[in-house]
């Protein structure tokens, strides 16, 4: 269980807030081995997991400069696009936003463990195109809009922190394809199940006014959260998230399929006694 998440971030809601700048980025006993899966993407499947824009290269400089920064060390000689680098040294995702005449587009990104979507089908693409899958957050929704003034008023100083959840059959990071409708197992129990976790943050860079978007996966599977003393607690927010969501929003979730399953299992954790 992740001490930070308690799973009152509500899904398809923005939900977000400060972050202090020195909490920026996460570390764990999980960091060794998703830098070492970057690695292995970075050497046998960059062209998925990397690319970036012509006129990109300071911005990025200004990423690796913040990480490094960040993590009290020197930056890389590395011969490789700078954003790149700052990729091989963290855990999270790294995506830079610019805005022009079209609104916030994606321009660049080091994107190794997507969460059911593929990066060369939104490399330049406005926010509002990007998110229009999600219900409630394509072109013209309140939800766009309220994206748009949110990252036109961030500010380097101030990190922005939210969360997003879903649940997973598998805990594979790197994950850019959709998972199938019946994805938590045949029987009559929900098994394997995992509860994905996306640490989401932003932040301004002082120099070009782009912005940066870091996504940190946290992977658990429910029957290591059943055995902690929090699980119940968590297990009643998760089924209470999941009666709120409508059909459109289940399908999106990928959800819809099995969620009598999914909640049976949620309940039988909730109620659990310790």
């Amino acid at each position: 269980m992740r001490d930070e998440f308690d799973g009152s971030q509500r899904l398809f809601r923005i939900g977000i807030k400060p972050l202090d700048p020195a909490d920026w980025l996460l570390g764990g006993p999980d960091l060794p081995a998703a830098l070492a899966e970057k690695q292995h993407l970075f050497a046998n499947r960059r062209d998925e997991v990397f690319a970036a824009e012509p006129g990109t290269a300071a911005a990025q400089g200004e990423v690796l400069d913040l990480v490094c920064a960040h993590l009290r060390r020197d930056p890389p000689p590395a011969p490789e696009p700078p954003l790149l680098a700052a990729a091989r040294l963290v855990a999270e995702d790294l995506l830079l936003l610019r805005r022009d005449a079209t609104g916030w587009r994606l321009v660049a990104a080091a994107l190794c463990f997507p969460s059911s979507w593929v990066l060369t089908e939104k490399l330049g693409l406005p926010i509002e195109a990007i998110h229009a899958p999600v219900p409630g957050f394509g072109a013209g929704t309140r939800n766009a809009a309220l994206i748009a003034r949110m990252f036109d008023a961030a500010r380097p100083d101030t990190p922005m922190l939210r969360w997003n959840w879903s649940l997973y059959g598998d805990d594979r990071l790197f994950h850019p394809d959709l998972s199938p409708p019946e994805r938590f197992g045949s029987g009559s129990r929900a098994d394997p199940v995992f509860l994905r976790l996306e640490r989401q943050t932003l932040r301004r860079l002082p120099a070009s006014g782009d912005l940066l978007f870091t996504v940190r996966i946290l992977l658990d599977p429910l029957g290591e959260l059943e055995r902690q003393p929090e699980g119940p607690a968590l297990a009643a927010v998760l089924l209470d998230q999941l009666a709120a969501l409508d059909p459109a929003e289940l399908d999106y979730k990928g959800l819809r399929h099995d969620y009598d399953r999914i909640t049976r299992r949620l309940a039988e954790m909730r109620d659990r006694q310790h």
